[in-house]
């Protein structure tokens, strides 16, 4: 999501805070913890930057509901499962996005003794 390459017309969202309950561990599905998400869709932005109207983009605050609203709802097992939810909700809802990369961090992972500095997952998908 880093990739600044020329080509591509993007909007990110970045750093996205929510308390989840996703998980393998009991106590994960029980207290709950933090999960970091971010989001990048791909689809031409030439016309909104054109005439400065919101309807030929994609209103982002509808990706953050979106993504709050997996994070926060059903408990999954696997980040993966997260992440793959958000973005095929993405490309659902927002049938001109050609593409979207989801990344789904989980900070402070603890596996046994180690704590980690956290644990991410990160996805790609095209139409």
């Amino acid at each position: 999501m880093s990739d600044w390459g020329i080509g591509h017309d993007r909007i990110i969202l970045s750093g996205m805070q929510f308390i989840g309950y996703h998980g393998t561990r009991p106590e994960e599905n029980r207290l709950g913890q933090r999960f970091v998400v971010d989001v990048a869709i791909e689809l031409d932005l030439r016309a909104a930057g054109t005439n400065d109207a919101l309807n030929q983009t994609v209103d982002y605050s509808q990706i953050h509901d979106r993504a709050r609203e997996i994070v926060c709802g059903r408990p999954l097992n696997l980040t993966e499962a997260v992440a793959e939810r958000i973005a095929q909700a993405v490309l659902d809802d927002h049938p001109q996005i050609r593409a979207v990369a989801v990344r789904v961090a989980k900070p402070g992972v603890r596996l046994g003794e180690t704590i980690l500095a956290g644990s991410v997952v990160e996805i790609v998908r095209r139409r």
